[in-house]
């Protein structure tokens, strides 16, 4: 009888410790900030009274309890939400990478939903002509290359055309506010995935990023919108995704947590080529290179050697189960981002290209890979430069000094239009 007491004390004492030990780990993941839906309910959301409101955003515009904007502005009193557009991916979330979204009505509220990445990405007369007020409420990834900036853009342009207000509800950067890396974009380079003369991260949330765009006049002809951002509270510059306490909600199929923003810098410009396999189609999506013919030890042990600060790289094997390489036995290496802030993110795939062309010359990417890709390679580096430079010797050193050109320029512009310390 002792015994079995003396075991029941035991087990109550361990259940006790592991209690403890999840609720310190929930503690952990307090939320630390105020998304700008979060300030705009604060406000009883007083910048929409009255105002008939467009709505631009898809599943990551949700509040800290993940209620979803859509419904949070339809149900608002004295907001009078009308009609709704779907970037990239639709406003559910619903359309694969690249596909186009359809017009057709929401489910849900039974509005009108507009494409803006289908038979036009920019809104036209016909969209707004309903419309007061466009709001943009959606999650970025704080790359150039991601389409959603885009759509941002063309929105202030098409509201500045029009005559309609323009609300962004502000999110935090998942990098960050401090990494900036990449040439600005060039004119011949300029598209829907680098559509706008900044760097390949440009360290702005959303709402900095659309007051640079409108006080630089980065819009066609030059217009600018009536522009109001509802700033966060509590986010820091310093501060990256995990560090807010918010839920991540998929920014789009492959973007599937928090830290695969780290990532998608990574591989996403080596990932244009389809070449080898970045991930995409495999587990750890824009986390790792992998092919058929690679020695993943040998590669693994070249890249480490680099000693690029905040990475380390480990041998992989693998089969994806889709995209490049799907049902192929192939060997290469994960990339582990020890320290985010410190790795020269999108600069990892230029030194594994140049770590395929040392180890295997007879697979030098740019003398093998599709060159119908090239055009999409160079649109998403923001010049031409990058692919011509590199391809004469497949060496770094030929372009890390046009890559970080711009940087320093850059940051110091785009401290006019900081939101946050």
């Amino acid at each position: 009888m002792m015994e079995r007491k003396a075991k029941s004390i035991v087990s109550r004492g361990w259940i006790t410790l592991v209690l403890l030990l999840i609720c310190s780990g929930l503690s952990a993941q307090k939320i630390r900030i105020k998304t700008g839906i979060e300030v705009l309910k604060e406000q009883q959301f007083d910048c929409l009274k009255g105002k008939r409101v467009g709505l631009i955003t898809n599943p990551t515009g949700v509040d800290n309890s993940m209620r979803s904007t859509i419904d949070i502005l339809y149900h608002a009193p004295e907001v009078n939400l009308v009609a709704l557009y779907g970037p990239e991916h639709g406003v559910r979330g619903d359309v694969h990478a690249g596909d186009h979204v359809s017009d057709l009505k929401d489910a849900t509220t039974g509005l009108p939903v507009y494409s803006l990445y289908g038979k036009t990405r920019k809104a036209t007369p016909e969209m707004l002509k309903d419309v007061d007020v466009l709001v943009y409420d959606i999650q970025d990834i704080g790359c150039r290359s991601f389409t959603y900036i885009s759509t941002m853009g063309l929105a202030m342009e098409a509201a500045a055309e029009n005559g309609k207000e323009f609300v962004v509800l502000d999110r935090p950067n998942p990098l960050g506010g401090l990494k900036v890396e990449g040439n600005l974009t060039e004119e011949d380079c300029i598209s829907f995935v680098s559509q706008f003369k900044i760097p390949y991260l440009y360290g702005l949330t959303c709402g900095e990023l659309a007051e640079m765009i409108n006080g630089e006049h980065m819009l066609k002809d030059g217009v600018t919108c009536k522009l109001h951002v509802v700033k966060m509270k509590g986010w820091k510059r310093k501060m990256d995704y995990t560090q807010t306490g918010l839920q991540w909600v998929p920014s789009s199929p492959h973007i599937p947590h928090a830290h695969s923003a780290f990532f998608y810098p990574v591989s996403g410009i080596l990932g244009e080529l389809g070449y080898m396999s970045i991930g995409v189609g495999y587990t750890i999506p824009f986390q790792m290179f992998a092919a058929p013919w690679a020695d993943a030890n040998r590669l693994a042990i070249w890249l480490n050697e680099l000693q690029l600060p905040g990475v380390e790289f480990r041998p992989i094997y693998l089969k994806p189960f889709y995209s490049v390489g799907k049902g192929e036995q192939l060997q290469g290496v994960q990339v582990h981002l020890m320290d985010v802030q410190q790795a020269p993110l999108a600069e990892i795939q230029f030194r594994l290209m140049e770590a395929v062309a040392t180890l295997w010359p007879e697979r030098a990417i740019f003398d093998h890979a599709d060159k119908g890709r090239f055009a999409m390679f160079d649109k998403v580096s923001g010049s031409k430069q990058i692919r011509a430079r590199f391809s004469k010797n497949h060496r770094w050193s030929d372009i890390s000094d046009y890559w970080y050109k711009d940087v320093e320029a850059f940051r110091k512009l785009s401290k006019k239009y900081y939101l946050y310390k």
